[in-house]
């Protein structure tokens, strides 16, 4: 009988609620604009020397809301793999794809709300907009790979 820990025994909402803890831990005052421009704009200044205040200041932007696209939409494949879990077939019929999105979305203005009530961040319901896009991204690439590899495999 093999005793090791498998992680793929573990309740896919399991890594649904963590991940939800780490938006939840990025969405405090250590992670705000201030923050981690103490670290992009070292690291631009390293790459690009005589870059300017202003194209920091824009770069970070862009790197944040690229943040933003990521953890949503791994926030949704977790999701959908939770959802997916005891489902024959594997690919997910749209409703729940759709169920998915949501509730990633629904967690994205639950986050924002929670940063409306830190002292260096403020809800932003453009950022809703950016998490719920990348919850759709995550939620389409997970049916898309669901089904590629439901036509592959045959099953």
């Amino acid at each position: 009988m093999n005793s090791r820990f498998n992680l793929s025994r573990v309740n896919p909402w399991v890594w649904v609620v963590a991940w939800m803890g780490v938006i939840f831990f990025f969405s405090t005052d250590l992670f705000s604009g201030a923050q981690t421009s103490r670290l992009i704009g070292p690291i631009l200044k390293w790459f690009v020397p005589g870059i300017s205040h202003e194209s920091i200041v824009g770069v970070q932007l862009v790197v944040r809301k690229i943040a933003h696209l990521a953890e949503y939409a791994i926030l949704s494949i977790l999701i959908c793999r939770a959802l997916a879990r005891g489902v024959a077939p594997v690919p997910l019929t749209f409703s729940a794809l759709s169920q998915a999105a949501l509730i990633a979305a629904a967690y994205a203005a639950f986050d924002e709300w929670h940063q409306s009530w830190t002292a260096e961040r403020y809800g932003s319901v453009l950022d809703i907009g950016i998490d719920t896009v990348g919850a759709v991204l995550g939620t389409a690439f997970f049916a898309w790979l669901s089904r590629r590899k439901t036509a592959t495999t045959g099953t």
